[in-house]
């Protein structure tokens, strides 16, 4: 686990956000207690860790494994995308942002959140220099009922795939904290 902490160090994350270091009590025999270090870790802190661990042990092999095949995937993904029009990668960026719109709805409605529109808003605001989503459907000349993900560029797909991602990592620090 050393390892894996010097390496978020290294990487410029704030250690303190993926290990989380708690007391807890134990029961020993004949009502006797100690205290004993647990550890709350965020999903990035067991990736470190098994890439930092004792590949002699087989769950660890198992584990690098995984993300040696997981690495690829992402690599001849990568060179499928490049190989797009720029019309392919426009829609294959408006359905992440589509989905990814759909699962912070998700998320945020489990946290508690009631009004959707001002949430979404928010969002919307940090983005656009205070533009609410009226305000981008007005400068866009949008007709009634059009999709204003439908309007959108490439690089204004992925910064809204950015500020969606952002959210989401934002709301599991807020829950790693709790």
């Amino acid at each position: 686990m050393d390892k894996a902490v010097t390496s978020c160090e290294n990487s410029k994350f704030n250690v303190s956000d993926h290990f989380v270091e708690f007391n807890k009590m134990i029961e020993l025999g004949k009502n006797a207690k100690r205290k004993i270090i647990e550890y709350k870790l965020s999903r990035y802190a067991c990736y470190l860790i098994v890439q930092n661990a004792n590949p002699n042990k087989e769950v660890v092999a198992l584990g690098q494994t995984y993300f040696a095949i997981q690495t690829r995937r992402q690599e001849i993904t990568e060179q499928e995308y490049d190989s797009l029009s720029d019309d392919e990668k426009r829609f294959y960026q408006r359905k992440l942002t589509k989905q990814g719109n759909y699962m912070l709805q998700r998320i945020a409605s489990s946290a508690g959140v009631k009004n959707m529109f001002e949430f979404h808003n928010a969002g919307y605001k940090g983005l656009y220099n205070g533009e609410t989503a009226d305000d981008i459907f007005k400068r866009k000349k949008l007709r009634y009922r059009e999709d204003i993900l439908d309007n959108m560029n490439e690089d204004e797909l992925v910064a809204n795939f950015f500020r969606i991602n952002q959210t989401k990592q934002n709301n599991e620090k807020r829950k790693l904290k709790e």
